[in-house]
């Protein structure tokens, strides 16, 4: 569980209540279930307009990762990969096989597979580099999903305000309805720019970190094969990994 993640949602969510309650604005100014369904469905609507479906369903997918990102074990890896490259140094290769199907990685065990079975070097890295760049592209279009939200629900927002004021225009007539009226127009502007800043956007900067920090150890991983295959010294192997070890 990321407890930064958990504490600054509810930050967010008192920020926003203890502020409109701090003004005397009360909480049943923060509702309109019309402001609701301009800023909130039509955001969803535009971003669904704006992404392919492969990529919307994983942004479902990672949506997660804010509050149980995919741990990664650097220093485990690198710790495993020392030990695999003085095992293979002592037992040849074909002495790592039985790790294999005890991987629950797949690009780690795709790697060692492939190292088991005596690609070269050059080979190793075009493969696992391109596995790399795919999934980090695929993923970062999925965080992007996000960020288009953050994008497009303030200008939502905007809108559901101006057709609250047209509303209230028309009720000129009837001063008692015009404070109540303009209040509900406002609400959502609220809807809008609170969830993009406090939501929306942090959300997908946050993701981005993950994946980016799971590239990073995918890199050591690369780093490492190509060393064990080159039959590098296991001392220098470490030396050689620390840097991706933060």
């Amino acid at each position: 569980m990321d407890i930064l993640s958990v504490v600054g949602v509810v930050l967010g969510l008192v920020a926003i209540i203890g502020g409109s309650l701090a003004k005397g604005a009360g909480l049943s100014s923060l509702w309109s279930a019309a402001a609701f369904i301009i800023v909130m469905l039509g955001t969803v609507a535009a971003i669904l307009v704006q992404t392919p479906m492969p990529t919307f369903k994983r942004a479902l997918v990672i949506f997660r990762w804010l509050f149980q990102p995919p741990k990664i074990p650097g220093r485990e890896l690198l710790n495993r990969i020392v030990g695999w490259s003085a095992r293979a140094r002592k037992d040849g290769l074909l002495g790592l096989e039985s790790d294999i199907e005890r991987l629950n990685d797949p690009f780690l065990r795709k790697g060692l597979q492939m190292l088991v079975d005596g690609n070269e070097p050059d080979t190793l890295r075009k493969v696992l580099e391109i596995d790399m760049h795919s999934q980090e592209q695929a993923d970062i279009a999925a965080a992007k999903v996000f960020e288009g939200m953050g994008i497009y629900a303030p200008t939502l927002g905007i809108i559901g305000a101006v057709l609250g004021l047209m509303a209230v225009m028309q009720n000129l007539a009837d001063p008692s309805k015009l404070g109540t009226g303009i209040a509900a127009a406002f609400t959502a502007t609220i809807y809008g720019i609170a969830s993009a800043n406090l939501f929306f956007l942090p959300l997908a900067n946050k993701l981005k970190a993950v994946i980016r920090a799971r590239s990073r150890s995918q890199e050591l991983i690369i780093e490492g094969l190509i060393a064990i295959a080159e039959g590098e010294n296991p001392r220098n192997i470490e030396a050689r990994l620390q840097g991706y070890v933060t």
